[in-house]
């Protein structure tokens, strides 16, 4: 069973919840499950304390291993003044930072693993054309972004340009307000997002076919890095964590 209790009370930090994170521990070392929200100051910061409680022998990000290298330089890249998050990268470029000597690795589709569970699954539930269709179409378009972020890797470590692919999500705060203020903000934004899914019924539908199966292949990813040796830490979306956790306990 999970244990989110012990460690999130031990940092005295607001931002550092049970709500945020997950405890699951394993004879060959500890997998700690970390959720987050893309580019919110809290997010970022609790990775951050995190991982410096924390020294994993693995790090898993909710990435494409395609899009994996832009981020190790946004880690690299930003600000030598390590209490300033990097500049680009969010959450992810600032777990990269925070644990320099962790193996990091992408958990995240697209991949050949995730296109062959998906493929088998439609296949399996005889879904209709046009639902295939937009489901390999919502999946290309994704393959197009990590393949963007690829590009933009290359093109940042050849040349003195540092690019950024897509916007950072803005939000009403920031890093320099008090951690109290940041978890304010992040606990009422992911209460209104959840309560918007919520009122949607995405069964069967584009959107539950692409991230059901990338749920699926992110567990199978994890199950395989908790048997390894040494401690992990994973960073995933906090809309994900749950199901995560649940499957990863059982």
């Amino acid at each position: 069973m999970d244990e989110p209790s012990p460690l999130a009370d031990s940092f005295d930090d607001p931002r550092i919840t049970a709500q945020f994170y997950r405890r699951l521990p394993d004879p060959s070392g500890d997998l700690v499950v970390v959720g987050v929200v893309h580019d919110h100051p809290a997010s970022i910061a609790r990775v951050e304390r995190v991982l410096e409680r924390i020294d994993p022998a693995t790090l898993a990000l909710e990435l494409p291993p395609v899009a994996l290298p832009l981020y190790r330089i946004y880690g690299r890249t930003g600000d030598a003044d390590e209490s300033t998050p990097p500049r680009f990268g969010g959450e992810m470029s600032a777990a990269i930072r925070a644990a320099s000597d962790a193996e990091a690795v992408g958990i995240d589709a697209p991949n050949w693993s995730f296109l062959r569970r998906l493929v088998t699954r439609l296949v399996a539930d005889r879904v209709s054309p046009a639902t295939a269709r937009r489901v390999l179409s919502s999946v290309g378009n994704a393959t197009r972004d990590a393949l963007t972020y690829r590009i933009a890797a290359t093109l940042t470590h050849a040349t003195s340009m540092t690019v950024v692919p897509g916007d950072a999500v803005e939000y009403d705060v920031d890093h320099e307000n008090s951690p109290d203020r940041q978890a304010a903000h992040e606990r009422a934004h992911v209460a209104g997002v959840q309560a918007l899914l919520g009122s949607v019924d995405t069964d069967g539908t584009t959107l539950a076919y692409r991230d059901e199966t990338r749920e699926r292949c992110m567990i199978e990813r994890l199950e395989e890095i908790r048997s390894e040796p040494g401690t992990a830490v994973a960073v995933v979306g906090v809309d994900h964590l749950d199901r995560l956790a649940a499957a990863l306990a059982e």
